[in-house]
């Protein structure tokens, strides 16, 4: 799965011992750890302290649709995906509908719709040449195709979506043809459904770097520097395929023995660590260099419905029902978060953040048990009460900061109370230290101090 997080690029897997031993590196890690915990908790609380509700967008607009042809592009429609690039906000709308919005004027720059049948999917910004990438589909075509362009943010600043230019042009991305944006390796995977063949490209001049022809393939994982290659699964295992990611050469090809007769529920890769779990069985977590295979037990750990590797830390995040845990490739709980109970259960990269250094988590949560009686007596019985966005320390599970809603009747805590209920996207802008949050009714928000 995608993160909204940027994490510095490792040099590709090699299968050879490092210099380092494995102790020396725990070792390292853990006064770093320690040293950072130290510094960054303080850090944090003193960034977001008396964060406010500042500024706020509305993607609604009646009289600025008249270019949009489609009726439902014209009807307000929940924020799906916040993106801030430089001084500008882009949000997308569940509609289809992508505003820009210029945070110095507080005004709206532009749609990033260029052509009026035009339902935008999906957005990605590319550090590496300051351009923003739109995924969509048309009316013209069924809605049956992705199509990907390509738009430096200077031209939307100066309210020129236009000027940008399509991208892969040669594939065919139709259902369910996909194209999947790697911001830790700089790459990108496609696959075309209709030839069967997934390629890949460089993130940073969109050069074609390998193709892989082989129709067994059912799935792909990546991981920094190295590609998880699925095959079609045997009767009591799972070939298995490693390639590094910068020239498709192959580095390990390997079967997974797997229980008869028990469904697949993930295979996930991490840089030498696989991760397999079936139906009603134990989690698996195997060395693929040693061949060593680690068990935690189906009691402990329960599939969960996402995850997020955390590859600076040698972590890995879970979300089930409204939890996250933190875990390490040993198969042991290493985080429970104090107070981070995760508002939506289908937890998507879009409204959760994790900052760069990947030890602190952004999170719309639920009140705690005393938090939810103060909101219940400000806001009454009968009325349902605003969430919060909660900051968490992932190596801790400390709740270092809170965004809530205030409990006065004035216009301005209003706005506030109004803007915390039913969030459904959350972007942390860290240069700017600023907290976006939209909601079902197409509304951004601002926060800081």
């Amino acid at each position: 799965m995608g993160v909204p997080a940027e994490s510095r690029r490792r040099r590709p897997l090699e299968w050879d011992e490092e210099e380092l031993s494995t102790a020396q590196k725990l070792a390292r890690r853990e006064c770093d750890w320690k040293g950072r915990l130290r510094r960054n908790g303080t850090h944090v609380r003193e960034k977001l302290r008396n964060f406010g509700l500042q500024q706020e967008y509305d993607t609604h607009d009646p009289s600025g649709h008249e270019m949009l042809e489609l009726p439902f592009l014209k009807k307000r429609s929940r924020i799906v995906e916040i993106v801030a690039a430089n001084d500008l906000v882009f949000a997308l709308a569940h509609s289809g509908v992508c505003v820009v919005f210029h945070r110095t004027t507080n005004k709206r720059v532009c749609y990033l719709n260029v052509h009026k049948d035009e339902v935008i999917r999906s957005l990605f910004y590319n550090k590496s040449c300051n351009a923003v990438i739109t995924v969509s589909v048309y009316a013209s075509e069924n809605y049956s195709s992705l199509k990907c362009r390509s738009v430096p943010v200077e031209f939307i600043r100066r309210g020129q979506p236009d000027a940008g230019f399509p991208l892969f042009e040669s594939e065919s991305l139709k259902w369910p043809g996909f194209v999947e944006f790697d911001d830790v390796n700089g790459k990108v995977l496609t696959f075309s459904a209709l030839d069967s063949i997934y390629k890949v490209f460089d993130l940073k001049n969109y050069n074609l770097l390998f193709e892989i022809r082989d129709s067994r393939v059912q799935e792909i994982k990546i991981s920094p520097g190295i590609m998880l290659l699925i095959f079609e699964r045997m009767a009591n295992h799972v070939p298995l395929k490693i390639l590094s990611i910068e020239d498709g050469t192959e580095l390990k090809a390997f079967n997974h023995l797997l229980h008869r007769n028990k469904k697949i529920d993930f295979i996930e890769q991490f840089n030498e660590k696989l991760l397999v779990k079936q139906e009603n069985e134990n989690l698996q977590i195997l060395d693929v260099l040693s061949g060593k295979v680690t068990e935690v037990n189906r009691t402990e750990f329960m599939t969960p419905s996402a995850f997020i590797f955390l590859y600076e830390n040698q972590l890995f995040l879970t979300f089930r029902e409204s939890t996250v845990g933190v875990w390490n490739f040993k198969g042991e709980l290493v985080t429970s978060f104090e107070d981070h109970l995760l508002w939506h259960p289908d937890c998507n990269t879009n409204n959760i953040y994790i900052n760069t250094g990947q030890d602190m988590i952004i999170s719309y949560c639920r009140s705690g048990d005393g938090e939810h009686d103060r909101l219940r007596r400000a806001y009454g019985r009968g009325c349902k009460a605003p969430g919060s966005i909660n900051v968490s320390n992932i190596l801790t599970g400390k709740c270092l900061a809170k965004i809530r809603a205030p409990e006065g009747g004035s216009e301005a805590d209003v706005r506030a109370q109004q803007a915390l209920e039913e969030v459904t996207a959350l972007f942390y802008d860290e240069e700017r230290n600023e907290v976006l949050t939209g909601n079902k009714m197409g509304v951004v928000h601002v926060w800081t101090n």
